[in-house]
């Protein structure tokens, strides 16, 4: 009985520890809590961009990771690029801003 015990007490140890590094993040993988950050920060980013009469939102795709946020994409000017960007960096939670935009 003692050792059915301190088996089960290694196998519920072991379960706990894999469930946390499992839901934690590496340099290349969020973990659950950021993955809910970053979907919170893109919702925004375009919520933003959308509310602008000026921009195309249509074609701008937004993507965050971490914090930093990516903007890809066509617009009609260099003018429609810098405002992207500006609102991007005008929404709390954005780290840094890729602007791989082009004008077509």
């Amino acid at each position: 009985m003692k050792q059915l015990r301190q088996y089960l007490s290694a196998l519920f140890l072991a379960v706990t520890l894999v469930s946390v590094v499992g839901c934690a993040s590496t340099s290349k993988q969020e973990g659950t809590g950021e993955y809910v950050d970053d979907s919170v920060i893109t919702t925004k980013v375009k919520a933003a961009i959308f509310n602008d009469p000026t921009l195309k939102s249509a074609e701008i795709n937004v993507e965050t990771f971490k914090g930093a946020v990516q903007l890809s994409g066509f617009v009609s000017s260099q003018a429609a690029i810098n405002k992207a960007a500006e609102l991007a960096r005008g929404v709390n939670g954005v780290k840094s801003v890729k602007n791989d935009m082009r004008i077509k």
